[in-house]
């Protein structure tokens, strides 16, 4: 079994910066891919961001510019440095792990609250 725990989140001023982690755990032969995700109330949950083996990445049209994906191979984490926060970027912020040979597992969220 794979667990991904995220850390991070929190209240922010809009203009403001948080930086998320995501760090699996278990039995993991290899991870091939790594995204966020996030859920604002009343919406359905969206693509944010994500990583694919080797080094591929890819953002949602709203946080290209303000949002960063980056990854430490050797701890098997994510990152997700959120730049010029708004107000919009409210939401629960999800991170999924795809891992060779068992599949996709999500973290439980973290709360990412962007308000004055």
């Amino acid at each position: 079994q794979v667990q991904p725990v995220e850390s991070g989140g929190g209240l922010v001023q809009p203009g403001g910066s948080l930086r998320l982690s995501c760090t699996a755990s278990g039995t993991i032969f290899s991870i091939n891919h790594m995204g966020w995700h996030r859920q604002a109330p009343g919406k359905q949950r969206e693509l944010v961001a994500s990583w694919t083996r080797p080094y591929t990445t890819n953002y949602a049209d709203s946080v290209k510019g303000r949002f960063t994906i980056s990854r430490d191979n050797a701890k098997n984490t994510v990152y997700l440095q959120m730049n010029s926060l708004k107000p919009e970027d409210t939401a629960v912020y999800y991170c999924e792990v795809h891992v060779t040979f068992s599949g996709d597992f999500w973290g439980q969220g973290t709360q990412v609250t962007v308000s004055p």
